[in-house]
């Protein structure tokens, strides 16, 4: 690996993590800035791995029975103000539409933030029996939310997503689907992005806007902040009232229906990026690779009227081509870097910075020996394999890289997660090295407010696995016997 190339690339992970990220978003071709501020432009290599999440994803969401449908941008600014809670919580980030087609309009429209308003007034006018029920409707779309400070796929005023939104005959429907919600997330979060963190519950200042309980997966980066990867609510009645979204039961009895919605945003790409990367650039997790495996042929540079290079060129195709064919057969994506108007050394560098997992490299000796030269992007092992052993290698040396980063995340989440009891330690690992913090809250939000004000750490979650022994409150040192999680937080 050329150093000095990397350096000149991208700033160094260890040196400086957020200028580190700002150059592999922008050198990988992931993004790039847009001319509307907040904005950013997604490029053909970031949209390539927003497809395979989508694609994956969107499998374990109709495995479920929910159905994709899709609903307008525009919601009457009205919509937004029945639920209070609702509106209060995204009042500051909206952007209004006064005028369209030169006219002033009679009622403002809000470009979505989040489509329960507009989605649950059309369900009032579907949902007529409990034959209606459940209800399980996804959307793909795109949300905007005017953000003050904005940070390439972690937070931006225009982002993609999945929104699940589901209505039910009874509560403990709603909370099983919730559930089922938020293991689904877990799953592929850990499964395909190799990213572990902790599943649990929000405090009630953190949750969702109008929601009864918002479940979340929180993930440690590298810098020591947290970041929340998806949440999962439910929304009780809260929505079905205003909105008057009701059914007759059996008894030919109305009720309103309780209800979920459940998301995953694009910034799912910002966590892959910054928990995988090193300072030569991205590292993909094999699964979610649109490319995984790149081939780069070696061939010597000669006269153009070399008949031995003639001759080598069709020998190399014929070679490449029976090496691409065997991949493709068991479905591994691949891609041949023919370009020979790039030096060898900036195509590895180049490779290597887009996180392609495998590199295949076939030059004269490797054709004569029958053989290729594998080298791992993970862990930067190289090794020559027979052309005979090549898919059964390939295949499972792509199952070790994807193993291999979800056990270095997890070893690096246990690590940076501290159990505290006292104050003055809390503060001085808030101040230091941060990471996660397990310790006592009370529950009372001016504790949690002065803890956030002091140390810049919210309450990420009550973990879903903590043990229920008593303990005194962090803060004011009240008795409690719940544990939560804090962390400073992007």
């Amino acid at each position: 690996m050329n150093q000095q190339f990397v350096k000149k690339e991208i700033a160094l992970k260890t040196e400086d993590f957020s200028q580190w990220y700002n150059d592999v978003v922008l050198k990988a071709e992931l993004a790039d800035y847009s001319p509307v501020k907040g904005c950013m432009v997604i490029r053909p290599n970031g949209y390539a791995l927003w497809e395979n999440i989508q694609q994956q994803l969107d499998k374990m969401i109709k495995s479920a029975g929910v159905n994709n449908a899709y609903f307008p941008l525009f919601i009457p600014e009205s919509f937004l103000k029945k639920e209070k809670e609702h509106v209060k919580g995204f009042s500051p980030e909206l952007a209004v539409v006064t005028i369209g087609g030169g006219k002033k309009l009679a009622e403002p429209v809000v470009i979505r933030p989040t489509s329960e308003t507009i989605m649950y007034y059309m369900f009032a006018k579907w949902i007529h029996s409990w034959r209606d029920l459940p209800l399980l409707i996804n959307q793909w779309c795109n949300i905007v939310r005017w953000e003050k400070r904005t940070y390439l796929f972690l937070r931006t005023s225009e982002f993609l997503w999945q929104e699940g939104h589901t209505c039910h005959a009874t509560h403990r429907e709603a909370e099983q689907e919730v559930k089922r919600a938020i293991e689904m997330y877990v799953n592929f979060y850990r499964d395909y992005l190799a990213i572990d963190g902790y599943v649990g519950k929000k405090s009630e200042r953190e949750k969702f806007p109008g929601a009864v309980d918002t479940f979340t997966y929180e993930m440690l980066m590298p810098d020591g902040k947290v970041l929340q990867g998806c949440t999962a609510h439910d929304l009780g009645q809260n929505f079905a009232r205003p909105f008057n979204v009701q059914f007759q039961d059996k008894d030919g009895k109305m009720k309103f229906v309780w209800q979920t919605s459940w998301g995953l945003s694009s910034r799912s790409i910002g966590a892959l990026i910054m928990a995988h990367g090193d300072n030569q650039g991205l590292i993909l997790p094999p699964r979610i690779a649109p490319i995984q495996v790149v081939i780069i042929p070696i061939i010597k540079q000669q006269s153009a009227l070399s008949s031995s290079n003639n001759e080598l060129q069709n020998k190399m195709k014929k070679y490449v081509y029976q090496v691409e064919q065997d991949l493709k057969n068991k479905n591994i994506r691949i891609k041949t870097d023919w370009r020979d108007q790039m030096s060898i050394g900036r195509k590895f560098n180049e490779w290597e910075l887009k996180g392609i997992p495998l590199r295949i490299e076939i030059g004269e000796k490797e054709i004569d020996q029958q053989e290729i030269t594998l080298a791992r992007r993970d862990n930067k092992a190289k090794q020559k394999i027979k052309i005979n052993d090549l898919v059964k290698t390939v295949e499972s040396n792509l199952l070790e890289i994807q193993n291999n980063l979800l056990i270095q995340s997890r070893k690096f989440l246990k690590e940076h997660t501290y159990q505290v009891d006292k104050y003055q330690e809390f503060k001085q690992i808030m101040n230091d090295k941060r990471g996660f913090i397990s310790a006592y809250w009370c529950g009372n939000s001016k504790c949690e407010e002065k803890i956030k004000k002091e140390t810049k750490a919210s309450t990420r979650c009550l973990s879903a696995d903590q043990k229920n022994k008593m303990g005194k409150c962090i803060y004011c040192g009240k008795s409690t016997n719940q544990r939560w999680l804090f962390a400073q937080s992007y």
